[in-house]
């Protein structure tokens, strides 16, 4: 066989796999910190995680919410650190679409060039001399390289297993945990055990990344970094001082990126909130917004503790309203439409009937998931009776909560508020709730009404509402960035993963 070299694109790949992968692994990192802690159920019941990454402890006796369980991971290791999800998300996906791209070159190249040779085991006895290495290792000896290529069997066997298995498995468990395709495609979530599962799965990935690079960084010492260098950096093994220099060049310009990433997206959030959104936004509109929730999760299934995200108003009206079973309170439904409306509970109730209950997962944009089962009107009757004008594109909900007194750790404050684009409302299981596991909607998961729409992440499903604007344009609405948490902390507005 052929010795085989290192062609340009293959080093140029190399190169462009570390910058997308320490990006990754930064960002997930921030990712995790907003809520570090790993189950195998899809219910994330408290007490039942198989690992935590914090030593908060959560009070019994009163509630609490999720954000109460953030950790504020230092900015050296994790992208941008200090508690900011939103910008981690940004970084994360951005770093994905180009991670998978380089991916998809590189198996393409792979094959075209015949450099497949160099990592695809072609003779089963290639497992037995691995093994052999290993045994060479072990015993502090460097065990000899296959005839024509620049790998022993067991270096070969390894890069295989991270080219072909590992990096396919990490793509195919972070999809698992996209809310728009776990709604469409609930059997694809239950391949990994369900949704908590494939989120630690896909953490246990990340773990063999680190432990491979480390071991691929101690291997290229041991045999020879100088010339191994020199191979990665122009194909041969000429110039060794060069190489050195032009890798060190290399590495500093990742750091530099790592660095500017994590400057710019502490100082001026909002740009790269924009930045990196247009070009996130239109790969999960075009590959994630057609898909529509079919679930139907078995009644066994229901989570017996549901967590709670973002603590309920407190004001004197909205005691008021509880306290009397929420007969005053009324939903109004206005803005573009031909003929505004108010509902009272007990005329939603009306209008939702003959509407069967729906058990679904929840998705946490902070990682954890539950299974619950709600009982509701769908949205899309709503907006049919009210008739939206031409003109309208989005529907903003306005609710009882005002984050500056509900929740005096938010950045922001004022009425919490969220938008979808209507067309959205037409999806089966977009709903307006007023049920929850067979009672009434209980105050603090959103009582009277709260929006389920399955596709999102669960942020967007807006809690304690008491009006719907249909609009054509929300630039003018907060800071035009499609909802409070898109205003206030940075999160995206289209949040299907």
């Amino acid at each position: 066989m052929q010795q085989l070299d290192y062609p340009v694109w293959l080093r140029v790949e190399h190169w462009l796999n570390v910058l997308f992968l320490t990006l990754l692994i930064r960002s997930g990192i921030e990712i995790i910190a907003t809520h570090p802690k790993l189950y195998w159920r899809n219910d994330s019941r408290p007490g039942t995680e198989w690992a935590r990454f914090t030593q908060k402890t959560m009070p019994k006796g009163r509630l609490y919410d999720t954000l109460d369980e953030e950790e504020h991971y230092s900015s050296i290791v994790s992208l941008p650190g200090r508690k900011q999800l939103g910008m981690g998300r940004h970084w994360h996906f951005i770093s994905v679409i180009g991670w998978v791209l380089t991916g998809v070159v590189y198996y393409v190249l792979l094959f075209a060039t015949g450099q497949w040779r160099r990592y695809i085991p072609q003779d089963w006895s290639l497992f037995s001399t691995a093994w052999n290495d290993l045994l060479t290792y072990l015993s502090f000896n460097l065990p000899p390289l296959l005839p024509g290529q620049p790998l022993d069997g067991l270096q070969k066997v390894a890069y295989a297993g991270v080219i072909f298995l590992l990096a396919p498995f990490q793509i195919l468990t972070g999809a698992a945990q996209s809310p728009a395709i776990e709604a469409r495609f609930p059997w694809y979530v239950r391949l990994f055990g369900g949704r908590q599962a494939a989120r630690s799965l896909h953490f246990l990935g990340l773990i063999a990344f680190l432990v491979f690079i480390a071991v691929h960084l101690t291997m290229v010492v041991l045999w020879g970094w100088p010339e191994l260098n020199a191979l990665m950096i122009f194909g041969d093994v000429r110039d060794l001082d060069w190489a050195i220099g032009a890798s060190l060049a290399l590495l500093a310009g990742i750091v530099a990126v790592h660095v500017a990433a994590t400057v710019i997206s502490l100082k001026r959030p909002r740009t790269v909130q924009r930045g990196l959104g247009a070009v996130i936004t239109p790969v999960r509109r075009a590959l994630l917004r057609p898909l529509k929730s079919t679930q139907s999760y078995p009644r066994r299934a229901v989570s017996v503790e549901h967590r709670v995200n973002g603590k309920p108003p407190c004001s004197l009206a909205y005691k008021t309203l509880a306290v009397h079973g929420f007969v005053d309170w009324r939903l109004e439904v206005g803005g573009l439409v031909e003929n505004p409306m108010f509902f009272s509970l007990e005329d939603l109730r009306e209008l939702g009937q003959p509407q069967p209950p729906q058990r679904v997962l929840h998705n946490c944009v902070q990682g954890w998931s539950s299974i619950a089962e709600w009982g509701g009107v769908p949205l899309q009757t709503v907006i049919d009776l009210v008739k939206p004008m031409p003109d309208a594109r989005f529907l903003c909900f306005l609710t009882m909560q005002d984050v500056g007194r509900d929740e005096p750790s938010a950045e922001g404050a004022g009425q919490f508020y969220e938008i979808i684009d209507l067309s959205l409302a037409k999806h089966p299981q977009c709903i307006l709730a007023y049920d929850m596991n067979g009672g009434p909607l209980p105050i603090k998961h959103g009582a009277p009404l709260r929006l389920r729409l399955e596709t999102q992440v669960g942020f967007k499903m807006a809690k304690w509402i008491e009006r719907i604007e249909v609009v054509s344009d929300y630039s003018q609405i907060g800071e035009g960035m499609g909802g409070w948490r898109e205003d206030n902390v940075f999160y995206d507005k289209d949040v299907e993963v």
